[in-house]
């Protein structure tokens, strides 16, 4: 009880602060608004009441959902291949120098920028390249984490499973990868954050819709009440997907 009340005390003065700081940044921008025309910087207000009109807008939410779905199935198929390196180094000993060696720092320090100009050019405008650009850069984060899991796993536990059976498929579906959840899920995390990044800058140069293209729609116009508007909405959805999905399953299967 002393525990949870301690913890209540502190989280309240956080609380406080990190409020108070959202706040006299707004004022700051409301300041800073004041003296200049709409198209450079608009205020707070009018910011958000276009965030208001685009929420009931159809256009917007169809670019909305356009944005989430390449995001979810880019992470999905990051973790899937990031892991599936991780696994291969893991536990092909002759494969750990191509993938640590060679992979990893090539995936790692290859441009973002070239993903998305490659697969402007090798790929028609559409929903292939945005995830191609995306899943190729979410790979070295996918397969950093997984390959961290599977040098932490408890080498104890593992032989303890082996003691039981000798069946590799079973110890990895009851053992390894139960242990290695909690890596999956930073991966995800991480993945999550990124991806959002990445598919804004994928999609204006090369998608017919979603949030990015909307941005690029309003630059073109001048429209920087829109555009600002589009990036509030950007955080609203990422906040809501790591609050409402994201820190819920962390929570569930974390280590105790």
């Amino acid at each position: 009880m002393r525990a949870e009340q301690t913890s209540a005390g502190v989280a309240l003065p956080d609380r406080v602060i990190g409020e108070g700081i959202v706040v006299l940044a707004i004022i700051a921008w409301w300041f800073a608004a004041r003296g200049l025309p709409e198209f450079i910087l608009p205020g707070p207000g009018a910011v958000a009441l276009r965030l208001l009109e685009l929420c009931v807008s159809p256009d917007f939410l169809w670019n909305a959902f356009a944005s989430t779905w390449r995001v979810l199935v880019s992470i999905a198929i990051a973790v899937v291949i990031g892991g599936g390196l991780a696994f291969l180094a893991h536990e092909v000993p002759l494969l750990e120098g191509v993938v640590d060696a060679r992979i990893k720092p090539v995936l790692n320090s290859f441009p973002s920028i070239g993903w998305a100009i490659l697969a402007a050019i090798w790929f028609n405008p559409g929903d292939f390249g945005v995830i191609f650009v995306e899943v190729a850069i979410l790979i070295p984060f996918c397969l950093i984490n997984i390959a961290e899991g599977l040098r932490n796993l408890d080498g104890e536990l593992l032989e303890m499973g082996t003691s039981f059976t000798r069946d590799r498929a079973r110890i990895l579906w009851r053992l390894t990868l139960p242990l290695l959840v909690p890596y999956g899920l930073s991966a995800t995390r991480i993945a999550y954050g990124v991806a959002w990044k990445i598919a804004l800058v994928s999609e204006l140069l090369g998608a017919p819709d979603g949030l990015g293209y909307l941005m690029l729609r309003a630059q073109t116009a001048a429209d920087s009440t829109t555009f600002l508007a589009a990036c509030f909405a950007i955080v609203l959805i990422f906040v809501a997907g790591e609050r409402l999905v994201l820190a819920p399953l962390e929570r569930r299967f974390a280590y105790k």
